[in-house]
């Protein structure tokens, strides 16, 4: 088969031939972090299909059933008002038909809120939202944050929202979980949600230093959905922890202890990849590093029902390299060697290689035949490997910008989609492609 590659001077499509083996079939969308098209390409490395927006990606894309495109896009507050102005940030959420229409849009970029990373599209045609808020360092202080660890003066919490469509503009938020709502702390006995925080992993440590204290505390970076038990998967990246949240409550019920089909509201179902961050155990124990696009297999694929995470590593982590890990995850609370409760996550497979290294975005995706589709977001590099690691299919992205900080090609993450995906049986009959 062939190899693609990129001149990075000329920004075209190099074919490198030499690579065998079986690759899926299919088409890959994915959308350049630095531009304002989203691009979806056929194993020959030919777009197939370009979407034009006014903005850049921020940052997820998909392909919907209809053919239409979901995307993430990145527009700013009002000048003068709190900007969110960190990695990921995003704001506005447009599913935009094949010929560039518009088809729907929801704003929230505002000085109190902001969207960033990643959405879901849901099975009832809704669509779940990550969203930063804003608390004042009175609010956090009142909540039993130490002051030590507010050096920007406020915290970002994380929210998740399901948004019920509005056409062509708006959407009404029908379900919200809040990190804020599910808090533990052990420093001031006169302050909200006291209590031994190794005794309480389904609650989030309001002390944990993650990301030194900075205002983008959780830094979540993904969000997936399981139809199958009505649960959620977020990838919260400056914790290096997954966690999962329980959407079969009501809004009410996510904002308390009690309810849904777990029994826990919305407290946390299972947590994994750094006890330390519910206060057990070591960096010793610490398994995942700054990871991104956490995802459940989808049915149909090998290893169904088991978690895939980009792994990313690097920088001062135990980890020197990136990997592509598929997990097996139990929420019934286990014990750990010290005592501690954890949730129990089995390494089933890993994909890594010498010189392989992420420390930002990227992702991963299971494929029906086994192989699995990897974004090395850093490089714009976008591959699948068999089960064996075998290299079955590359491509750089091509479409890139210069500025400052020289050639940047970065892709957040990619997506294949077979050739009878509804999706993309819609989009070529709409395009006029056999």
């Amino acid at each position: 088969m062939t190899r693609w590659g990129i001149c990075l001077a000329c920004c075209c499509i190099l074919a490198i031939p030499g690579i065998a083996g079986d690759s899926f079939p299919g088409y890959t969308l994915f959308a350049p972090i630095s531009l304002t098209s989203t691009f979806l390409v056929d194993l020959a490395g030919q777009v197939v299909h370009e979407w034009k927006s006014d903005a850049p990606a921020g940052n997820a894309v998909y392909l919907l059933p209809n053919g239409h495109l979901l995307r993430t896009e990145a527009v700013a507050p009002p000048q003068g008002e709190r900007q969110f102005d960190r990695g990921g940030a995003g704001g506005r959420v447009r599913e935009i038909a094949p010929d560039g229409h518009v088809v729907w849009e929801f704003v929230l970029s505002t000085a109190e809120r902001r969207l960033h990373h990643d959405v879901e599209p849901l099975p009832n045609g809704n669509v779940l939202v990550i969203a930063w808020e804003a608390k004042t360092r009175a609010q956090a202080l009142s909540a039993g944050r130490d002051p030590r660890l507010l050096p920007d003066g406020e915290l970002w919490p994380d929210s998740l929202l399901e948004v019920r469509p509005i056409y062509p503009t708006g959407g009404e938020i029908v379900w919200e979980w809040h990190v804020w709502d599910h808090l533990v702390q052990d420093r001031d006995p006169r302050k909200p949600d006291y209590g031994v925080v190794a005794e309480h992993p389904e609650r989030i440590d309001v002390n944990y230093p993650a990301a030194g204290g900075s205002a983008d505390w959780n830094h979540t970076n993904s969000v997936a959905y399981n139809p199958l038990t009505d649960q959620i998967l977020v990838s919260v990246r400056e914790w290096n922890e997954i966690w999962v949240i329980d959407h079969s409550t009501t809004s009410a019920e996510a904002a308390g202890t009690e309810g849904g089909r777990g029994g826990r509201g919305g407290d946390l179902l299972g947590r994994m990849g750094n006890p330390a961050a519910y206060g057990c155990g070591s960096s010793q124990d610490q398994t995942l590093f700054a990871q991104h696009d956490a995802q459940w297999i989808a049915s149909g694929c090998p290893g169904e029902g088991n978690i895939l995470v980009f792994n990313n590593g690097g920088g001062d982590s135990a980890a020197s390299e990136s990997s592509v890990d598929e997990i097996a995850l139990s929420l019934v609370l286990g014990t750990s060697s010290d005592g501690c409760p954890s949730t129990i996550g089995e390494l089933v497979w890993r994909y890594t290689a010498p010189g392989f290294l992420s420390q930002h975005i990227s992702g991963a995706q299971r494929l029906p035949n086994g192989n699995t589709l990897i974004c090395e977001g850093d490089d714009g590099r976008l591959f699948e490997v068999d089960a064996a690691g075998g290299l079955m299919w590359e491509f750089v992205n091509p479409f890139a910008t210069t500025g400052p900080r020289g050639i940047r090609n970065e892709v957040f993450k990619a997506r294949r989609y077979a050739p009878e995906d509804p999706g993309v049986v819609s989009l070529l009959a709409a395009i006029g492609t056999p």
